[in-house]
């Protein structure tokens, strides 16, 4: 966990202390169990050495059982209070929390606009923020389409969202524009495109690796897309020279808001999914969201048959 995200770790988790010591609420403070407890939420949520921690005065709680147990976290003017639960045997240190389920982020994710693959009433929305450079994203992309796609047909639906790692990826922002310019015409041209990069990235970089190739290759093949769709040549054009990235960047902000560190991360009707899972993890998943939304999945499928050996050969007699 980094640092910058520690202090939310901590509105995460709960854990467990053991300990013998007499409660604190019971008789004269502990100095033992005081470093016990310190030692225990520095060493569960990484709280990095510079900051300090100090227990407050314990408290009955309205959890039978349980003392409330207030604990500040400060880095010199800046500080936080959470306040955890201890057992009155002082055995078990514990921390609830309230959730607002009329906010969960991975459910208010923006879509507007973007091209829908598949069903577009369908109970169940796949949305995968995307890097078009990004050799992990293609290896889920492949897993999506076909297999996933006619494993479900019309009960999914999918969405890909921007999420460009361009301190990697030098040219997926480039490539994320041009998606974008082909979207704003036709949603089949945007994912006639993205199936193309998706399977044709070294072709894309170059053995020699000039960046500059890379964006006059990802333009060309935009415009070839667009040709044979019969799109506005003009309009396309217009939006391919120039590059403008605001579209992209909104979407890689609302990824750091969902506290997206990585590509691909799926999201199946809110339930997150990092990285390039096997198919049949991320078929778990959207059997779950199916089931939730009253509609029965596809029946699992069956395992392929052996491929028999083929019978030993005799060695050949010697003279």
């Amino acid at each position: 966990m980094s640092r910058i995200h520690f202090l939310l770790g901590l509105l995460a988790l709960s854990l467990a202390v053991g300990c013998k010591a007499q409660p604190a609420s019971q008789g004269a403070p502990d100095p033992a169990l005081d470093r016990r407890i310190e030692v225990m939420v520095r060493t569960q949520y990484n709280v990095p050495a510079e900051f300090n921690i100090v227990l407050g005065t314990r408290k009955p709680s309205q959890v039978t059982g349980y003392d409330t147990l207030p604990v500040t976290v400060s880095r010199g003017a800046t500080q936080k209070i959470i306040n955890f639960l201890i057992s009155t045997d002082n055995k078990t240190l514990a921390r609830l929390e309230t959730f607002d389920l009329a906010k969960i982020p991975g459910m208010a994710i923006d879509t507007a606009g973007r091209p829908i693959r598949g069903n577009p009433a369908a109970k169940v929305t796949v949305i995968n923020f995307d890097d078009l450079e990004c050799p992990y994203c293609s290896r889920m992309h492949q897993s999506l389409f076909p297999s996933t796609m006619d494993r479900y047909k019309d009960k999914v639906r999918f969405i890909y969202k921007d999420d460009p790692l361009t301190e990697l990826h030098p040219w997926a922002m480039h490539a994320a524009v041009d998606a974008n310019c082909l979207a704003a015409q036709s949603g089949d041209v945007y994912w006639a495109y993205v199936d193309y990069l998706h399977s044709h990235g070294q072709e894309i970089t170059g053995e020699d690796r000039n960046l500059n190739k890379s964006f006059a290759a990802l333009d060309r093949i935009a415009r070839q897309e667009g040709t044979v769709a019969k799109l506005d040549d003009a309009k396309l054009n217009a939006c391919l020279s120039k590059q403008d990235e605001t579209q992209v960047r909104a979407s890689a902000k609302e990824a750091d808001a969902l506290g997206i560190d990585g590509t691909p991360a799926l999201f199946v009707e809110g339930e997150r999914i990092n990285g390039a899972l096997p198919e049949d993890q991320v078929w778990l998943v959207i059997d779950r969201a199916l089931r939730a939304a009253g509609e029965e999945p596809p029946p699992a499928p069956l395992p392929s048959a052996p491929v028999p050996s083929a019978p030993a050969q005799p060695a050949p007699k010697g003279r």
